[in-house]
């Protein structure tokens, strides 16, 4: 329980991920986020796809629009993956002590565990996510 690397590295590798696939993700919510908002007097719709509407966000509005509301994200992700994985190497570690003797119910149980520890703990801030998502054009 004294090895704190498996926290630090997940946070750091949870942050880093989130930085790369945020884009994606603002591109998702836009297009969910037309489907629903659309009117009879527009006929036309503002996205066609992913890459329409990650190249026409990108060009109208910015890079910075393609990372808008990426602050709570990064606190999910910084609470969320620094839990989740060092709890789970944590519980490995202390059920198995030589890598060689895991198995495969060892690394689920781990995983289960550790998900639901850090799915609770996080619930928060992916709330806030979401809300700082819906308020973004």
């Amino acid at each position: 329980m004294n090895d704190w690397r498996p926290f630090v590295y997940g946070g750091l590798a949870s942050i880093t991920a989130e930085c790369g696939t945020f884009p994606i993700d603002t591109t998702k919510t836009r297009l969910q986020i037309q489907g629903q908002k659309i009117e009879s007097r527009h006929a036309e719709l503002k996205y066609r796809g992913m890459i329409h509407a990650f190249v026409r966000i990108f060009r109208e509005e910015g890079t910075k629009a393609l990372y808008s509301g990426i602050e709570p994200a990064l606190l999910r992700q910084a609470t969320y993956g620094t839990i989740k994985i060092g709890i789970y190497h944590t519980l490995k570690r202390m059920i198995v002590h030589d890598p060689k003797d895991e198995t495969l119910a060892t690394n689920v149980v781990c995983g289960v565990i550790a998900g639901i520890v850090s799915s609770s703990i996080a619930n928060p801030t992916d709330v806030l996510k979401i809300e700082r998502r819906q308020k973004c054009p």
